[in-house]
């Protein structure tokens, strides 16, 4: 197993990619400190993955104290912590007109500062292990979609936190950070937001072609599936990349004449 005796902490892992990630770390050897808001669907987790295997932390990663207490759980739990994954976040529609100074502060705080803490709180941790950090961010970092701007503003500055720490970690604490950035994710959340959008139930089974080339898009499962490489030995010393996890190029690509019906998260 690739993961085998790892100590991984996942945020925002009760739903959706952090859930997927959750169970694939798992499933390849991995003992997981979960974390979310949802503590009906993280015990639901916690049941799935065994309590000899994981535990649970209910609490929103941007309170004061919050990253503090989650890597002393590692510790107590586990005795030990190699592997951060930043994945909690606030997806929230908005633009320039409809945001203000609170909202903005309020996505960078989960999306963004939340990050840096835990990292910044693991990291005596992770530096003994020689560990990683994995970062979670949205192919929207480059620049975003018109109704997502303080998504996309948080998602930007933590790819580059990604690359800036990505360098400065590995050289002077051996811990190598990287980021992938998803595209569009079929994830509870996802599914229930293009329900109040308007849209079908079943909206994501026709989707235009431009969006989805495949026909669909992509699974939590499939995203989990391509972190198992940053997190393992296999990677090597790589470290303070980003790589985009999309079924098409998101930069340079031609825009439909039609966008009104839809709407595309990242």
């Amino acid at each position: 197993m690739r993961l085998q005796n790892k100590v991984i902490i996942v945020t925002g892992s009760t739903t959706g990619i952090g859930k997927a990630i959750a169970l694939r770390c798992a499933a390849e050897g991995a003992s997981i400190v979960l974390n979310g808001l949802e503590e009906v669907l993280g015990n639901e987790v916690l049941a799935e993955l065994g309590s000899e295997k994981a535990v649970l932390h209910i609490e929103d990663i941007s309170k004061d104290g919050a990253p503090e207490r989650l890597v002393a759980l590692a510790i107590q739990k586990f005795g030990k912590l190699d592997v951060v994954i930043n994945n909690a976040a606030i997806v929230a529609s908005s633009n320039i007109h409809t945001t203000d100074k609170a909202f903005l502060q309020r996505l960078l705080e989960v999306n963004t500062i939340a990050p840096f803490s835990l990292i910044k709180a693991a990291l005596p941790y992770l530096t003994k292990q020689r560990g990683c950090v994995l970062n979670i961010g949205s192919v929207n970092a480059y620049s975003g979609e018109p109704n997502l701007f303080a998504y996309s503003v948080s998602k930007g500055a933590l790819m580059t936190m990604t690359r800036n720490l990505g360098d400065t970690l590995h050289r002077e604490n051996g811990v190598r950070v990287n980021q992938i950035n998803p595209g569009w994710v079929l994830t509870e959340t996802e599914m229930q937001r293009k329900k109040e959008h308007g849209l079908a139930a079943d909206w994501y089974k026709d989707l235009p072609a431009v969006y989805a080339p495949a026909g669909r898009i992509l699974k939590p499962s499939e995203i989990a599936a391509a972190a198992i490489y940053w997190l393992a030995d296999e990677s090597g010393p790589i470290s303070g990349q980003v790589v985009d996890l999309e079924q098409h190029p998101f930069i340079g690509r031609n825009p439909p004449k039609d966008t009104s019906t839809i709407n595309t998260p990242k």
